[in-house]
């Protein structure tokens, strides 16, 4: 299997390990979150949570594309 659907299923194996590691990790929480609260609206932006998973995911491809 090459191309395309090699990488489909390796990006559908990558979100549901993810999905799955979600239920036990509390990511979304991290100090460096800005959440602003005022009145009935709260504003969320997960800056420590993107910046951890950018990495994360930039360290897996790194490692997929390194062992293809």
């Amino acid at each position: 299997m090459t191309g395309l659907p090699k990488m489909l299923m390796m990006i559908g194996a990558i979100i549901f390990i993810g999905g799955f590691l979600m239920q036990f990790i509390s990511i979304g929480k991290l100090p460096g979150d800005i959440v602003i609260k005022k009145g009935n609206t709260t504003f969320y932006f997960p800056i420590a949570t993107s910046i951890l998973l950018s990495v994360i995911l930039s360290a897996i491809f790194y490692f997929i594309g390194r062992f293809r």
